[in-house]
């Protein structure tokens, strides 16, 4: 069933029933800028609802049939590719989203569902063992103690400190290139930027994540001016696949029109995280070779990372450029559509490319400057990749339809760096990967104190917890891809 627009929703119960339709009076149910979900129209009244059991939830799952579960009460989200996270709404499209919607927004933004309410689940029609229900109702409690303890409270003079520090890294890249025609400086340059972009992209994860400001309106404007205009990447862009990737990390999606699965890992055919992923390279010419070498050319593929992503972005934003579709994203043809402040993107990612243009070329030749843009562009792609490699790759992969818990998926999924300061500075607070996808909302500097009450918790509950330093993460990464090769290998040895 589909939403017949954005002004109107349609919803029935799952067998045939009469449909009925809720009529909205604004175009659109949510604007990010809103700090404060609140509802400001009267909602016309409703026939009762009938009650529905999970079986019938689970059936729909698509982005086009999408109902999923907010504590017991069962909402038709069917087509609304407005939602300001992006597609990230439909990742539990089918199923139970209570967790990761408390991970995602404010207090109060419950009310942003009622308007799609369309039944009470059935009771007992997802009857878990007590074990797992005691087990959900601790880690529940153990946010609720973080919201009273103040752990979601951002100390504005870190952030400024780390805005400081991190522009200091750009004007430094300046002062060497105006300084000297020497290569070796030129090439100390280009790492100083590949590093500024690199914490860049740490910077604006912590302020798309919403974790600096309590306005979300702030979040996003200092997200285009560090992602955009610094960085390179389209805030748009990365909400929608990241948030997506927080949703589902490591899960390969139950089926094509399926949106539960996690964009991250959808690397085929370059790389396999998974055998069934492999499977997939047969559908590609090239695909089997990629496969069956891929452990040695991991480190080669993540230098012209940042290469890949700054098209994608581009594109998404652009979408009128030939050829836009061959680099989209899953889903990002439709939230394409609903960009919010797209002009602000277009113009952002314009002054990015202007200064970036005015280092190279107002103080190098042509040559110097394409050889500049490589090793910047391939220094920073390597800087940020292996940081992302180490937060989840080599870790468990699900398929979405045999997904745990909230919990349970985010710990097994997900590597926890160990090591001195700097290495959880170069790491952006990443390091601290599994408490950060446990609360995503939680600033970066009270990540170490956190870390402590989430490795208890894990303990006390017999929940596996991974954590290791950077030089064997690496390992057990390559590791893992040479596993799936040799898989791969073994069911099909003429390939």
């Amino acid at each position: 069933m589909q939403a017949c627009s954005h002004a109107c929703i349609a919803t029935c119960d799952d067998e045939a029933a009469p449909k009925r339709l809720l009529h909205l009076p604004y175009p659109s149910l949510l604007h990010p800028f809103h700090s404060h979900p609140f509802i400001t129209h009267t909602l016309p009244s409703l026939p009762p609802s009938l009650p529905t059991s999970l079986s019938q939830v689970r059936r729909h799952k698509t982005p086009q049939d999408a109902w999923l579960v907010y504590r017991n009460k069962v909402y038709d989200v069917s087509g609304w590719q407005d939602h300001p996270g992006g597609n990230v709404i439909f990742t539990h499209a089918g199923g139970d989203c209570t967790d990761i919607f408390a991970a995602f927004h404010p207090l109060g933004a419950t009310s942003y569902l009622d308007p799609f309410y369309i039944g009470e689940l059935v009771p007992g029609s997802d009857k878990k063992p007590e074990a797992q229900a005691s087990f959900e109702r601790a880690y529940r409690d153990l946010r609720g103690k973080l919201i009273t303890g103040g752990f979601f409270k951002a100390n504005p003079l870190y952030y400024v400190w780390k805005v400081v520090s991190t522009v200091i890294l750009a004007a430094g890249a300046w002062v060497l290139v105006a300084w000297s025609q020497n290569l070796g400086v030129q090439m100390l340059s280009a790492f100083l930027v590949a590093l500024f972009w690199q914490q860049c992209g740490w910077l604006a994860h912590d302020f798309l994540h919403h974790q600096v400001f309590k306005n979300r309106a702030y979040g996003d404007l200092a997200g285009i001016m560090i992602g955009n205009i610094f960085q390179g990447f389209s805030v748009a862009w990365w909400k929608n696949k990241h948030n997506t990737h927080h949703a589902v990390p490591n899960l390969v999606e139950s089926s094509p029109d399926a949106q539960d699965g996690d964009p991250d890992i959808d690397t085929m055919p370059i790389l396999a995280w998974s055998l069934k992923m492999a499977d997939r390279a047969q559908q590609y010419s090239w695909g089997p070779f990629f496969v069956k070498h891929q452990s040695v050319l991991y480190f080669p593929i993540l230098l012209v990372a940042r290469i890949s992503w700054l098209m994608q972005s581009f594109l998404f934003v652009f979408d009128g450029v030939p050829g836009a579709s061959l680099w989209a994203t899953k889903g990002a043809t439709a939230e394409r559509q609903v960009i919010k402040n797209v002009g602000l993107e277009k113009v952002g990612l314009f002054i990015h490319y202007l200064w970036y243009g005015a280092l190279m070329l107002c103080h190098m030749s042509l040559p110097r400057a394409i050889l500049y843009f490589l090793a910047s562009q391939m220094m920073c792609g390597f800087l940020l990749a292996l940081v992302f490699g180490l937060g989840h790759n080599g870790m468990a992969v699900y398929d979405a339809d045999a997904r745990p818990d909230f919990w349970k998926l985010q710990v097994t999924t997900t590597r926890n760096v160990t090591g001195s300061w700097l290495v959880q500075w170069f790491c952006g607070g990443l390091g601290y990967q599994v408490d950060h996808h446990l609360f995503p909302m939680i600033p970066r500097h009270r990540l170490g104190k956190l870390h402590g009450l989430v490795e208890g918790f894990c303990r006390e509950h017999g929940v596996e917890y991974h954590e290791t330093n950077m030089w064997e993460g690496t390992k057990e990464v390559l590791a893992h891809l040479s596993s799936v090769t040799k898989e791969f290998v073994a069911d099909f040895p003429a390939m």
